[in-house]
C-alpha cells in the first residue's frame, strides 16, 4: 500500500476507551536497558526500544506509533531526541514485532500494555506520551486516569475523538467508488478487523489535569482522493483536533503547514521542538 493510501486510510481511523490497570512494576536497572528487546507485560511479549540516558527531574518521553505503523517508523525521531535524555517507543500487540492480540481488543487492554510498558523502562517516574495519528488517541484517552504518571502530552494528527461519526456524516451510505471503499475500510477498522483487533468507539474528550498539552494537526490537505468529500473531512478532521484542547487548560493547538498526516516525518524538527517544549515544561514543575 503506497504512503499515501495508507495516510488516507489513518485519517479516518478511531479508537475509544481507557485502561485503569497496572503490572508489575521494575527495578531500576531493569528500566535502564537502552536498545530494542522484547519484555513481558503479563503473559505477552512486547517488542520496545529506549535510547538516550534518564536525567534528573526529566520525564521519560515514551513514543505511540500510528495504525499500521510500528517503533521503527518513529526512529529518527527517537534518536534526535535521545540526545536529551531518556526516550522510549514500543510495538502494540497486533503490530511490528510484539505478540498478536488473541482476539478482538478494547482499550481496557491496549492500556493495560501500556501501563506495563510504562512500569518497566520509567521505573515510576513521570512520563510525556507522544503519539501520532492512533497513538494520539491513545494517548489522549489514556492519560485522564493516570494524572500521577502522565505529566505531559503531544498530539501529532492524532484520531479524532468523533472520528467514526465524522466519518458517516461526511460520506454518506451511498457513495459509490475510492469514497466508498474509504468508507468501508475504515468502518471495518472500526469493527476490530484492523491489524491491532481494536474494536472502535467515539468519545468525548476528558481532561488530563493542568499539564503541557501541545496538539499539532497537519497543515496540507491531501484528501484529493476522494475530491467530493475531501474538503468535509478536512473540516471534521481540524474540528476534531480543536476538542483536544479540552484536555487541559494548558493546551495549545499549532498547524504543521509542509506537513500531510506523518507530521514527525515531514517536519521532524517542528514535532522535536513540540515535545522538548512539553519536557521542559513538565521538567520545570
Amino acid at each position: 500500500m503506497s504512503r499515501k493510501a495508507s495516510a488516507l486510510i489513518a485519517l479516518c481511523c478511531a479508537v475509544a476507551g481507557v485502561a485503569l490497570s497496572a503490572c508489575d512494576g521494575a527495578t531500576e536497572a531493569e528500566s535502564a536497558f537502552t536498545g530494542t528487546q522484547k519484555i513481558k507485560v503479563g503473559e505477552r511479549s512486547v517488542n520496545v526500544s529506549c535510547a538516550g540516558n534518564a536525567a534528573e527531574g526529566r520525564p521519560v518521553v515514551v513514543l505511540l506509533h500510528g495504525g499500521g505503523d510500528d517503533l521503527g517508523k518513529l526512529s529518527g525521531l527517537q534518536n534526535t531526541l535521545a540526545a536529551q535524555g531518556r526516550v522510549c517507543s514500543y510495538d502494540r500487540l497486533g503490530a511490528g514485532a510484539s505478540d498478536q492480540p488473541d482476539g478482538p481488543q478494547s482499550f481496557e487492554s491496549t492500556g493495560k500494555i501500556l501501563t506495563g510498558v510504562l512500569d518497566q523502562v520509567a521505573a515510576g517516574e513521570p512520563v510525556v506520551l507522544a503519539g501520532h495519528s492512533l497513538g494520539g488517541l491513545i494517548a489522549a484517552r489514556y492519560s485522564p486516569d493516570h494524572q500521577d504518571r502522565v505529566k505531559g502530552l503531544v498530539l501529532m494528527d492524532a484520531t479524532s475523538p468523533t472520528q467514526e461519526a465524522d466519518l458517516r456524516q461526511r460520506i454518506p451510505d451511498s457513495a459509490t467508488g475510492m469514497a466508498a471503499e474509504l468508507r468501508a475500510q475504515t468502518l471495518a477498522v472500526f469493527a476490530g478487523q484492523g491489524p491491532e483487533k481494536l474494536v472502535v468507539t467515539d468519545a468525548e474528550v476528558r481532561p488530563a489535569g493542568d499539564i503541557p498539552v501541545e496538539v499539532i494537526q497537519h497543515g496540507k490537505q491531501y484528501l484529493t482522493a476522494v475530491p467530493e468529500y475531501g474538503a468535509g473531512l478536512e473540516q471534521a478532521w481540524s474540528e476534531g483536533q480543536r476538542k483536544r484542547l479540552a484536555l487541559s487548560g494548558r493546551s495549545n493547538l499549532s498547524v504543521a503547514a509542509n506537513s500531510e498526516h506523518y507530521i514527525y516525518v515531514d517536519q521532524p524538527d517542528l514535532a522535536v521542538r513540540a515535545i522538548q517544549r512539553v519536557v521542559d515544561e513538565a521538567k520545570s514543575e
